[in-house]
Order: structure tokens, then C-alpha cells, then sequence
């Protein structure tokens, strides 16, 4: 089994076609990865700083500013961005809103914009987005009320009618949120911000790899040698199972090299600071209790399980058409027609199949709070998605040897 194993992956490495795809497919999710580093801009009161240069000017002034974020240092905060204001020289008017400029914008304001645009966010209602300015609206009489602020928040996006959340999975949301720590640590976390929101570029290169592996049987049938494998003393038992042990092992390591690429290129340029630290600093409204570390890992780890289902739905469809090609069409259907949809504010069965896809399953939806009841059992989508994915994974192997030996026996 094991010969027969190394005999169908080095059938599978060999051929010209795989180095060519898979170095094309490298390459660009080096450029793709490689795109928020090169066009990375910092703006500074002399003009603007690009790439490296501007992500090290960056990563120095955000570290000034790593601190716990209580309701004391919140309030201080805003407190000293509202007297910025009681100086005229300080505003200028756009003819719609004021705003700070000058000496006061680029010593105060700029060196933590992104920490008082987190923390204006927070004060926003559902669905609404203003800027920086939000503020001067909040009333310190009684302190920031920063945490409380969030918790009503929460509270009101889980009962917006819209949603039509059920009492058990409003309960599961809450459950979930109180399980996250405050008050909040922030810092410096521009390279685990950056992976996170492009890690549906690697469904890139699960297609590159699919290409690769779709003649695995219907190559045979092309190629005439269907018939003689299968005739042969184990071509109905241990070459299929090899030919699927073959595409696994080929697929987790190749897409395994793209994904140290695509990690590793932004976390060498922005640096691995911030790892253990809330997501809640990008949204104040998710309720998941997770650091960005291990958002990224359960991030990595259903992309994974959509692989393997993906490699299985390849050798299925590989063992029941005679062509290539067909097999193609079907794959590029299923994996890129979904980047065209887009799901809507309201719950229905579009969106609960739409979030359920192969390429929005590579994305992380934090702050969404999507979830499936079955019965009295409450499930988000991310455990959802690997549930789902793991067990069609194995639905399919099945079928592809059934698949592979009808085939002969028509013949």
C-alpha cells in the first residue's frame, strides 16, 4: 500500500503541468499577500512614509500607545481629544462638520487614531457609522461608561427584529460574550489584522491544487488505462485508496507551503506584535473570546477542512466524468460563483446557505452572529462550517470508489 501510496503522489508531483500550476499559484499568493505591505502608506505632519519605512513608523508610534483600556484611561482619553476643540486654532470646517488640524491633529490625534476610531465606534448605534467626531457626543458626567456601552450594544444588535433570533440563540450570543474579558489590552497588531482580513485569497490556491489533482482517475479514462488498473490485482481495493491518499498528502502540503507564505509575509513585514491581544480592539461588538492568534488558527483550520472536502469533491467528480474539463467547470462554479453574492441584512435561507459556501467559509465572521439551531442545540458558523465540511469530506470518499469501479463495470 505504502509503494503504491509514494508510486501515485510522485505521479501526481512529476508531471510538468503540477510545477507549472502550482508555481503559478505560489506566486500569486506571494503578490496577493504581498500587496497590503508594498501599498502600505503612513501619513506623518512632513509628508507620507511608504512600505517598510512606513509600517516601522507606524509600529513605533501605535507601541507608544499599549495600554489596558479602562474606564479611566477611556474617559481621559476623550476627555483631552473634547478640549482640543476649545481652541479655534485647533478646528476647521469642511462646511459640514468640524474637525481638529494642524499642530494638534498630528501631535495628538494621528499618533492614536486608530484606538479613538475604535472607541468612537463603540458609542455608534447598530448600523450606525460616523466618524472620529463621535466623541465630542459623549457625556462624561457619570465617566466613559465604555464596557456598559458595549454590553447595550450587543444587547440591542442580538434583538434587532431583522435578525429574527430565536430566545436560544440570543441566550448562546450572551453566554458567548460574557466569556470575554475586559477591560481590554491594546496595542500594536497590524500583521494579524492584515491576515485576517485576507484569508479568502487562499481559496486561490485551493483551486490551483484541484487543478492539479482533477485527472487522477478521469486522466486514467482519457488515457485508456482505466480498464488495465482496475483489472489489475488491487486496482479495485488498495489504487483507489492510494490514488486518495496520493491527492490528500500532495494537497495539505502544498497548500500548507501557501499558507506559510501567506502568514508568514505579513507577519515578517508588520511584525508578530499583538498575537495576545482581543479581537475585540478591531470591533468592540464581537462576542467571540478570542486573541488574534487564535481567531487565526480557527480561521486556518476551516480553511482546511474546506480543502479536504474541496480534494474529495474533485476525486468524486474526477472518478465519474470521463473528462477533465467537466470536472473544471463544476469546480469553478462551486468555488467562485459564491465571491459574486453578497449576503443581506435580513435572516432567510439565502443567507444561511450563502455563509455556508466554500469561499465565504474562508472568511471569519466575527461580528456577524451567525448561528443555526437545531432544536434546542445552538451552533455558530465557524463550528458549523468544520462540522459540515469534515463530514462531507467523508460522504465522498465512498463515492469515489463506487464511482471509479461502476465505471469499469460499464465499460
Amino acid at each position: 500500500m505504502l509503494t503504491l501510496c509514494k508510486y501515485e503522489f510522485l505521479k501526481i508531483v512529476r508531471k510538468k503541468s503540477t510545477l507549472i500550476v502550482m508555481g503559478i499559484s505560489l506566486l500569486i499568493t506571494t503578490l496577493l499577500f504581498g500587496l497590503p505591505i508594498s501599498q502600505h502608506q503612513v501619513y506623518y505632519q512632513e509628508g507620507m512614509i511608504p512600505g517598510l519605512a512606513g509600517i516601522a513608523y507606524e509600529k513605533e508610534q501605535t507601541t507608544k500607545y499599549t495600554v489596558l483600556l479602562s474606564e479611566d484611561y477611556i474617559a481621559n482619553t476623550i476627555n483631552e481629544f473634547q478640549k482640543l476643540f476649545d481652541d479655534p486654532e485647533n478646528v476647521g470646517y469642511d462646511g459640514n462638520e468640524e474637525f481638529i488640524i494642524g499642530d494638534a491633529y498630528w501631535q495628538y490625534v494621528a499618533p492614536q487614531e486608530k484606538l479613538l476610531m475604535m472607541i468612537a465606534a463603540n458609542y455608534n448605534q447598530p448600523g450606525e457609522y460616523t466618524g472620529i467626531n463621535k466623541l465630542r457626543d459623549v457625556d462624561l458626567t457619570a465617566g466613559a461608561n465604555f464596557y456598559q456601552t458595549r454590553e447595550s450594544k450587543i444587547y440591542a444588535l442580538l434583538t434587532t427584529p431583522s435578525r429574527r433570533l430565536s430566545d436560544e440563540q440570543k441566550s448562546f450570543w450572551l453566554k458567548m460574550n460574557s466569556k470575554v474579558a475586559t477591560p481590554f489590552g491594546y496595542g500594536y497588531c497590524e500583521g494579524w489584522k492584515t491576515l485576517l482580513t485576507s484569508t479568502e485569497l487562499l481559496v486561490l490556491a485551493i483551486f490551483a491544487i484541484c487543478i492539479v489533482v482533477t485527472p487522477v482517475f478521469a486522466g486514467e479514462y482519457q488515457a485508456g488505462t482505466d480498464a488495465l488498473l482496475l483489472s489489475a490485482k488491487y486496482g479495485k481495493t488498495k489504487l483507489i485508496s492510494a490514488k486518495v491518499a496520493a491527492v490528500f498528502i500532495f494537497g495539505l502540503l502544498t497548500f500548507t507551503l501557501h499558507v506559510l507564505v501567506a502568514c508568514g509575509l505579513p507577519l515578517w513585514s508588520f511584525g508578530l506584535d499583538g498575537w495576545d491581544l482581543p479581537v475585540q480592539i478591531v470591533n468592540t461588538s464581537i462576542p467571540y473570546p478570542f486573541t488574534f492568534l487564535q481567531a487565526v488558527m480557527v480561521n486556518v483550520a476551516i480553511i482546511y477542512c474546506v480543502l479536504l472536502a474541496l480534494l474529495s469533491l474533485t476525486m468524486c467528480l474526477s472518478a465519474s466524468m470521463k473528462n477533465s474539463y467537466l470536472v473544471l467547470g463544476v469546480l469553478t462554479a462551486v468555488v467562485f460563483l459564491p465571491v459574486f453574492l453578497s449576503p443581506t441584512d435580513t435572516a432567510g435561507i439565502y443567507n444561511t446557505i450563502l455563509f455556508l459556501l466554500p469561499y465565504r467559509s474562508t472568511m471569519l465572521e466575527l461580528n456577524k452572529y451567525i448561528s443555526y439551531q437545531f432544536g434546542s442545540v445552538v451552533i455558530d458558523v465557524h463550528m458549523l462550517r468544520i462540522i459540515l465540511y469534515v463530514v462531507f469530506t467523508v460522504l465522498l470518499l465512498p463515492l469515489t470508489r463506487s464511482s471509479f469501479r461502476r465505471h469499469q463495470a460499464a465499460e
